[in-house]
C-alpha cells in the first residue's frame, strides 16, 4: 500500500492494524521499511490529535521510590547530599540535567519528565 500523511482517525487505526501485522518484519526488506514509515506516520497523527499529561517530577519519583521500596538516603548517590535529596523532595530545589540524567538511568523514565515541573 502507498502510506501518506495520517488526517482521519480511520486513516490512523488502518496504519496501526498494519503496523502491528508487521511488528516483527526483518531488516532490508519492504516490510521493515513499511514499518518504519508507518511508525513514523503514526507518530506524527498522535503528536497532532493526542496531548499527553504533564507529569509533576517530584510526584513521580516519590511513586517510584514507593514503588521500588526505596528511602530518601537512596537517592544520595543519585541527587547529592542528605540535604540536596531533601530539598528536591520538597520542591525547594530544582532537579539539574546532571539529576535528570541520573534519574532517567536508575528509573527507566525519560529525561524530559524530570525536567519539567507540573504547575
Amino acid at each position: 500500500m502507498n502510506w501518506k500523511v495520517l488526517k482521519t482517525e480511520s486513516e490512523y487505526k488502518k496504519a496501526s492494524k498494519r503496523l502491528m501485522e508487521i511488528f516483527h518484519a526483518k531488516s532490508n526488506t519492504p516490510e521493515k521499511d513499511e514499518l518504519e514509515l508507518l511508525m513514523v506516520l503514526i507518530e506524527d497523527y498522535d503528536n497532532k490529535h493526542f496531548e499527553l499529561p504533564e507529569l509533576d517530577a517530584l510526584e513521580v519519583i516519590k511513586y517510584k521510590m514507593e514503588e521500588m521500596g526505596m528511602k530518601a538516603k537512596d537517592l544520595e548517590p543519585l541527587i547529592g547530599s542528605k540535604g540536596h535529596v531533601s530539598s528536591v523532595l520538597s520542591g525547594r530545589r530544582e532537579i539539574t540535567l546532571k539529576m535528570a540524567q541520573k534519574l532517567k538511568d536508575f528509573f527507566r523514565i525519560p529525561a524530559e519528565v524530570f525536567l519539567h515541573k507540573a504547575e
